[in-house]
């Protein structure tokens, strides 16, 4: 934020405020004073005139008087002395009653002996009242008072009246003086003002300076400096709350940014995926995990519309994404990867908005799915398994109690099938058991220390005997010993297994090569043979259970589809791995792994 200008501060408001208050109220105390002034003067200087003009009247009573009395040529003297004692004011004319003749003048002396022509003095004359006005004469550009006062005799008979022009320009001259020194004494005064009032001005802009600085400090997050309080009044009292309010706001901001952090750890570790947003279903918010499962990155898909982030807007409309969708699967397999995901919705709820956006909380429901899919698949094809020798058994007991058991050729026949059928399914019971046990962790291993390349050609040997002519055994083992811990009834059934599946798949004529080698601590066990071989896109899947690559021929040989999956959890047990090598009509490696508990030395591989 910029700082604030001086002309534009609180500081230079209040004063100048302060100065404009003081300015009115000096113009109002100007004007009054002037005002009572001005009538002041001029009652005064009127009064004086009339004072004066007063006693000229009487005077000039007494010179007339004196010359009703027979002496006239004492009243010409008698006026030019008492006009003489006049010559101070501007212009005095002593008027007869007789005529209105002008007795005697100090201004023009051509009117003496004439009958006067001012309206005043007529009016004066003819009212025997004083008469007087304020006029400006044009002429000279002056204020003049003019005065007609009437003469009388001690028996108020009129005798004549006097008429003085005084001029008034002493008095407004005075008052321009004044004027001048009141103005003058105002500006002064509003100058010690001003600068009184910057600096009184100062302790509350002081304060509230402060305060301001605090609030963008804290506007910043930063909570580590308090207001200074300057005195117990109501600023002080305001920064006191605000420095209570800044306490208050650090806890509430670390409780806050605890609480965020929390929050932003518990996303960030969540093993489910989190997606959060706006009222119009736009990306506003997602966690490391819901990148993860969505292989996405958030800079990109923020304000994206969730529906087409999670490909469900064929599905599903946003305007009917309410409380009744809870949840839904959301399928985003590959050729190459199956992946399922299970999306939980929970709608955003304040009290004067219905509706503010969405949680959506993603879990990685693949594992699951795909265990649903096999343990379906697992039902069925027991079922599918247990019907067909069931079905077989059904027909030839029917018809042995029909009247085939009587027959010497029929009978034995059909009698051998129902055997072969129930030890089939014998067979594949034991072997359910044996997966079951297996699952269970129930399947007790009985390890002993033997050495492998000696136990492997007992087996091999065993499998010699039994073998057809046509196919040939070549044993590339090491001719030294090797020794490990294995449980050899369970070891015996896994090569069972697999050097079985090598013979019944091998042609006439056909060679299965056995080999073992050492590898820093585990041996690597391979059985080859040169039969039809396995598809590549099916290899992966030969461990599953009931899981058959020529189904027809499978069932013939008389396997069940669980050896494979027997082997596989039998050698996991034993911490080692197997999997399988195939080419299409190159025939087919399976390779197992075990670790070793030692190999003596010149043993070779």
């Amino acid at each position: 934020m910029q700082k604030v200008g001086f002309f534009r501060s609180i500081h230079f408001k209040i004063a100048l405020v302060y100065v404009l208050l003081l300015l009115v109220a000096m113009q109002l105390i100007g004007v009054y004073f002037i005002g009572r002034l001005e009538r002041e003067l001029i009652t005064n200087f009127t009064e004086s005139i009339d004072s004066r003009a007063q006693g000229l009247a009487y005077r000039a009573a007494e010179q007339m008087r004196e010359a009703a009395l027979g002496n006239e040529t004492e009243l010409k003297k008698g006026i030019d002395q008492l006009l003489e004692d006049a010559d101070d004011l501007v212009e005095v004319e002593v008027i007869s009653a007789n005529n209105s003749i002008v007795l005697g003048t100090t201004g023009n002396p051509r009117i003496e002996g004439k009958r006067t022509t001012e309206t005043l003095i007529k009016n004066v004359l003819l009212k025997a009242q004083t008469r007087n006005k304020i006029v400006r004469d044009s002429n000279e550009n002056r204020r003049l008072y003019l005065l007609g006062k009437p003469i009388k005799s001690p028996e108020g008979d009129l005798l004549g009246a006097i008429y003085v022009k005084a001029s008034m320009e002493s008095i407004y001259g005075q008052m321009q003086l004044i004027i001048h020194t009141f103005e003058t004494g105002i500006v002064i005064s509003l100058a010690v003002t001003a600068i009184l009032g910057v600096f009184l001005s100062r302790t509350i802009t002081r304060p509230v300076s402060d305060m301001r600085r605090h609030a963008l400090q804290i506007a910043h997050g930063d909570f580590s400096r308090n207001v200074k309080v300057y005195g117990n009044d109501e600023i002080g009292q305001l920064a006191t709350a605000f420095n209570q309010m800044t306490t208050r706001l650090k806890n509430a901001n670390e409780t806050t940014e605890a609480e965020r952090k929390k929050l932003k750890s518990v996303l960030s570790h969540m093993t489910d995926g989190v997606i959060a947003t706006d009222r119009n279903g736009n990306v506003i918010l997602m966690n490391d995990r819901a990148e993860e499962l969505l292989n996405v990155y958030r800079q990109n898909v923020f304000g994206m519309p969730i529906l087409s982030l999670l490909k469900m807007e064929e599905s599903l409309k946003w305007s009917d994404l309410d409380e009744s969708v809870q949840s839904s699967l959301i399928d985003l397999s590959d050729n190459e990867k199956k992946h399922i995901l299970r999306a939980n919705f929970s709608m955003i709820q304040r009290e004067n908005n219905p509706f503010n956006g969405v949680i959506v909380v993603l879990h990685d429901v693949t594992e699951q799915e795909q265990i649903e899919e096999e343990r379906r698949e697992f039902v069925s094809n027991v079922s599918h398994e247990l019907r067909t020798p069931l079905t077989t058994m059904k027909s030839y007991l029917e018809a042995l109690d029909d009247g085939a058991l009587k027959d010497e050729n029929l009978g034995p026949r059909f009698l051998a099938t129902a055997q072969n059928e129930t030890e089939r399914m014998i067979r594949l019971v034991n072997d359910l058991l044996k997966l079951s046990r297996m699952d269970s962790k129930n399947a007790l291993i009985d390890f002993s220390r033997v050495d492998f390349v000696e136990f492997f050609h007992q087996i091999i040997d065993r499998f010699e005997m039994t073998k057809n002519e046509n196919i040939r055994f070549v044993r590339e083992l090491p001719k030294k010993k090797i020794h490990t811990r294995i449980d050899q009834d369970k070891m015996t059934q896994v090569l069972d297994n697999i050097i079985s599946n090598a013979l019944k798949y091998s042609p006439d004529g056909g060679t299965v090569v056995f080999r073992l080698r050492v590898l820093k601590h585990h041996m690597y066990v391979t059985v080859t043979d040169e039969g039809v071989g396995i598809p590549k896109s099916k290899i992966s899947k030969i461990f599953d259970r009931f899981y058959r690559v020529d189904k027809a021929r499978s069932r013939q040989l008389g396997g069940t589809g669980l050896g494979l999956a027997i082997t596989r959890e039998m050698v996991h047990a034993h911490g080692g791995e197997v999997w399988a090598e195939s080419e299409w009509n190159e025939g087919t490696s399976i390779h197992l792994t075990l670790p070793i508990t030692g190999v003596k030395e010149g043993a070779t591989s």
